[in-house]
């Protein structure tokens, strides 16, 4: 796959010590695609089913835990704060919604549950720093809740796309309208989402099975 490169609009407003900072909590491509992140067999599948749940508008983040047959067990929306992307901080919300979605597994030796992040944007799907620092964030939220490191992937008004991998649609996209939830991955329909309080960020869906 090829990379482009579109900067963040937020990173001209740090100071070069906070930058230099951000920047050492983010991921370049050639890094994200060297540290071994297990390929989803079905995205498509994975993309629309997520849509049909979260309808995810553009500054949403949909993390999502699926089994080892790829099967979703929990999901979680939300919209981030509107600070300068920094992986710190998108660890910290990833973590606060996984907790709030489905237990911790690091009691097991290894993790035998994937965290993938479907992040909706504005913008093109070409690499640019915010996506770095989501991918920076959900590897290390990963680690401290005892789950692998899945896929991450864009929508966009140009569709979707998984990093590091050759793999995208242009449906779903940013704009789309949310499809028959029974018909997204061919499981049933998830209980109604509920709210939770107390959170830093607002989460827009949860769903969890």
């Amino acid at each position: 796959m090829t990379f482009g490169f579109a900067p963040s609009a937020a990173s001209s407003l740090t100071t070069p010590a906070a930058s230099a900072s951000r920047l050492a909590r983010m991921l370049e491509p050639a890094e994200w695609a060297e540290a071994g992140i297990p390929l989803l067999r079905s995205p498509r599948d994975v993309v629309t089913g997520l849509h049909a749940r979260h309808a995810p508008g553009p500054a949403t983040a949909v993390v999502a835990v699926l089994d080892h047959e790829e099967r979703l067990i929990a999901s979680a929306s939300f919209t981030p704060r509107p600070v300068p992307a920094d992986g710190w901080d998108f660890r910290n919300a990833l973590l606060a919604h996984l907790r709030r979605v489905i237990p911790h597994d690091l009691r097991r030796r290894s993790p035998v549950r994937t965290a993938v992040l479907l992040n909706c944007r504005e913008g093109s799907g070409k690499w640019t720093e915010e996506d770095g620092a989501w991918m920076w964030g959900l590897r290390d939220a990963c680690t401290l809740h005892g789950l692998r490191c899945g896929a991450y992937i864009t929508l966009t008004r140009d569709g979707w796309q998984v990093a590091g991998d050759d793999r995208g649609g242009r449906h779903p996209h940013s704009a789309s309208l949310p499809s028959d939830i029974s018909g997204a991955d061919g499981q049933d329909a998830p209980p109604a989402p509920r709210m939770v309080s107390g959170s830093g960020e607002p989460l827009r869906r949860t769903a969890a099975r």
